[in-house]
């Protein structure tokens, strides 16, 4: 699988991400079961044979138990580690954690983003993690804290990249003042179903159009080398196999790309994905099926390239309405 690298740490991450929130099974505070730990291991194997080597996970994912399984699968073979990139995100607080009647919140205060990190090393079973990136925005964030915490983490080898997801350029650049390290990725949700970062621009200075905060956050990225991570590349599923109950706008999109995938003999993932990698931002999708057959059938995206009418044909079908 081709690789994108990061401009300023250097670390080599493939295409596609493998987002591992759901191979922790339930998200509830049982202990998982041995179905859910085979499940997982099929994924990460699939993944891994596939050419994919960025894993992606997050404190609160399974309640912690998808870092807790993937750290056995690490136990079990070690040699993984120094073949893989781990990724993991903090700053989300569930409700009723630690204590009860505490509502949900976002923490971006020094002690629990180094204490988030620690519980994660613990789970994950490892020394290090290769990137850390802030889960969501803290309105309450304090930019000195989180450099103190990142100077932290990054002196003691805990964590040798870092970045940010959902964020804002103006979130970005708030913290980007204060941290030493470099921010090299922001993680927003982008698919075929989403796709407000992208019609911000082409729909600037039109009337009557919602605001999107998604305002100029790609270009952003891109002038200030930060890798773009795409979540829900494939918006769940519903244009691979669209429901009854499916809008005209999906159907519509998900007949185009079904006829892409027959006319080029792929997968309609690929074609999604394809769509989502021919932006020049770089964009790298986090794919997050347990299926094996549907990671094979998103690996395929590797391989194909759209070309720009494709690439417009789609966008236009999902926006469900042609650019001005």
């Amino acid at each position: 699988m081709k690789t994108l690298t990061l401009s300023q740490s250097g670390i080599a991450l493939s295409a596609l991400g493998y987002g591992c929130m759901n191979i922790g099974g339930a998200w509830n505070a049982a202990t998982w079961t041995a179905a859910d730990r085979a499940q997982a291991e099929r994924a990460v194997q699939t993944a891994l044979e596939h050419g994919i080597t960025l894993f992606d996970h997050a404190d609160i994912y399974g309640r912690g138990k998808s870092e807790a399984i993937f750290g056995q699968i690490l136990k079990a073979q070690p040699h993984l580690r120094d073949q893989i990139v781990l990724q993991s995100k903090c700053g989300i607080r569930l409700a009723d954690e630690p204590t009860p009647g505490m509502p949900p919140r976002y923490d971006f205060s020094y002690d629990h983003i180094v204490a988030s990190v620690e519980a994660s090393l613990d789970r994950l079973q490892t020394d290090r993690l290769d990137i850390l990136l802030l889960h969501r925005p803290d309105p309450l964030m304090e930019p000195t804290e989180v450099a103190r915490a990142f100077d932290h983490l990054h002196t003691h080898g805990k964590v040798r990249a870092f970045g940010v997801s959902n964020h804002t350029p103006g979130q970005i650049e708030l913290l980007r003042r204060a941290v030493d390290q470099p921010l090299e990725i922001n993680q927003i949700e982008l698919s075929l179903l989403h796709v407000g970062a992208l019609s911000a621009g082409v729909d600037a200075n039109r009337r009557g159009l919602e605001y999107t905060a998604a305002d100029g956050v790609l270009e952003y990225c891109r002038l200030n080398a930060i890798l773009v991570q795409a979540w829900s590349p494939l918006a769940g599923g519903r244009l691979s196999a669209p429901a009854e109950t499916a809008s005209v706008v999906e159907r519509a999109t998900a007949g185009l790309i079904s006829a892409l995938a027959s006319a080029k003999a792929c997968s309609v993932e690929a074609v999604q994905l394809a769509w989502l990698m021919r932006y020049p931002g770089p964009v790298q999708p986090i794919i997050g099926t347990t299926n094996p057959q549907r990671i094979a059938a998103c690996a395929e995206a590797d391989q194909l390239t759209l070309t720009r009418e494709e690439w417009y044909q789609l966008f236009n079908a999902a926006r469900g309405v042609n650019i001005p």
